[in-house]
């Protein structure tokens, strides 16, 4: 499916406690807030939709939430791609927990509503629509998304793990070079999002990315 539009969103509703002292809400601990925490994971989503093809401008949305030192509680933005490829993305430590990725192609979309932590620790979903239309009275669909689970033994941090493991005993007992597969995508998310927090702080003009 070519993705032609990606929306994002992760957002929990965190309990005062964690606005006041978390690290995530300090601006000389973890000083992108919102967007360093939650957005990354956001971002990181819209590439892997994107086939991790950077998008040429980021637009930061108007009117970001700060607390009282200036970091990010609630943000988004906008990513254009020089094929017409559109993708948003919402975060925020003051809504309801929510982890959605919707992805719409030409002949089909995408919906995952846990993508960062799963309803269930072994076990996770997604829907899949594919040539969707309506019924010849137009009063219903003419088919339903399918929903496909998929299974694990292990937890994904069991799993998470295990890779970093794998990718250090590679290089430890056969020489292997390192795997520049985790480097580039993570390079790629932080370029993406240190864009969006450019054009928040240029007054929310539009960033042009360079890779």
């Amino acid at each position: 499916m070519h993705s032609s539009e990606i929306h994002t969103v992760f957002t929990f509703c965190a309990d005062p406690d964690f606005l006041e002292n978390d690290i995530r809400v300090k601006p000389d601990l973890d000083a992108l807030g919102a967007l360093g925490d939650e957005g990354w994971y956001c971002l990181r989503a819209i590439l892997w939709a994107a086939n991790y093809e950077l998008p040429k401008t980021v637009l930061a949305s108007r009117e970001p939430i700060l607390n009282k030192a200036g970091v990010i509680l609630s943000c988004g933005a906008s990513l254009y791609w020089e094929d017409g490829k559109v993708a948003t993305f919402y975060c925020s430590f003051l809504s309801n927990l929510t982890m959605d990725i919707t992805a719409v192609g030409t002949k089909g979309t995408l919906h995952v509503h846990d993508f960062i932590i799963p309803y269930e620790e072994k076990k996770a979903s997604f829907y899949a629509a594919s040539e969707s239309s309506f019924d010849d009275l137009v009063t219903k669909w003419g088919s339903e998304p399918s929903k496909h689970i998929i299974e694990n033994d292990l937890p994904q941090e069991v799993l998470m793990v295990s890779e970093f493991s794998r990718l250090v005993a590679e290089i430890k007992f056969k020489n292997s070079k390192p795997e520049k597969k985790w480097p580039a995508i993570s390079r790629k998310t932080q370029l993406v999002l240190d864009a969006v927090k450019a054009s928040i702080d240029k007054g929310f003009e539009p960033i042009q990315i360079q890779e």
